[in-house]
């Protein structure tokens, strides 16, 4: 198997690069942090490519992307899972800065790191390309606007690739977790529901591959949360949210 995963150096990215290697995989492991990816690599036998980039940068991930294609073959299964999150102000001039660079990291970043492998996938006439959502990605949460956008654009966009892809034999897979016990949530200062250990949603999201489905949500009682917000009334969602405690303002953590 060959597998290919941004964000791979913390994590939900480490923990999914953990399990694919305990299972002999190839690995293909992204991130910006070069030292991390190879403090992992040495203490996994699983073959590996490391690449420290930026998913933003467009021709940095493609060169990647064909390294890996030719050095391990074209993978089974590509996981766009590299994202940031902070909290943000709409009201705020200088959050505008920051709701670039968080749907320049989630989305763009998600494209880059699908697009070069759909020709490889599809002369094959098979493959998984998996992006990671949020359930933030049903409704706009106060004080995270940029992550909440950009998070319903990963699901919107994931949908169209499936439709597109549909009868090719390259699956896309979707999946939008709650809360997961990473850096980027460990600052949160509210309740976390149903929160996930790293390697309890890695081993979660593996099996929802494993099994070919187009969507899924983790852990499945989320999936309730998220249907509940989707048929909420309007006036009734503003009227809850508006006094939630918000997630701090900062530099997006990863």
């Amino acid at each position: 198997m060959r597998v290919f995963i941004t964000g791979a150096s913390s994590g939900l990215g480490r923990a999914l690069a953990a399990r694919y290697a305990a299972r002999g995989a190839s690995l293909g492991l992204v991130a910006r942090r070069r030292a991390e990816l190879e403090a992992f690599a040495s203490a996994s036998k699983a073959p590996h490519s490391i690449y420290a980039l930026d998913v933003r940068n467009t021709d940095a991930v493609r060169q990647a992307a064909a390294d890996f294609v030719a050095r391990h073959g074209c993978p089974d299964v590509v996981i766009a899972n590299a994202g940031v999150s902070t909290g943000t102000a709409g009201e705020r001039p200088e959050d505008l800065d920051v709701l670039r660079e968080v749907i320049d990291i989630n989305v763009i970043g998600m494209a880059n790191t699908l697009q070069p492998f759909v020709a490889c996938m599809r002369a094959a006439g098979k493959g998984r390309m998996v992006g990671i959502a949020s359930v933030a990605g049903y409704r706009g949460l106060p004080g995270a606007g940029a992550y909440s956008a950009s998070k319903a654009a990963v699901i919107s966009y994931l949908e169209s690739l499936r439709v597109e892809l549909h009868g090719s034999g390259v699956q896309v897979t979707t999946v939008s977790p709650g809360y997961v016990a990473t850096p980027m949530t460990s600052g949160n200062p509210y309740p976390m529901p149903f929160i996930l250990e790293a390697d309890e949603a890695a081993r979660r999201i593996i099996r929802v591959i494993d099994q070919g489905r187009r969507y899924a949500v983790i852990p499945w009682q989320m999936a309730i949360v998220a249907r509940v917000l989707r048929a909420m009334p309007d006036a009734l969602y503003d009227q809850l949210f508006a006094r939630a405690p918000r997630k701090p303002r900062g530099p997006p953590q990863s």
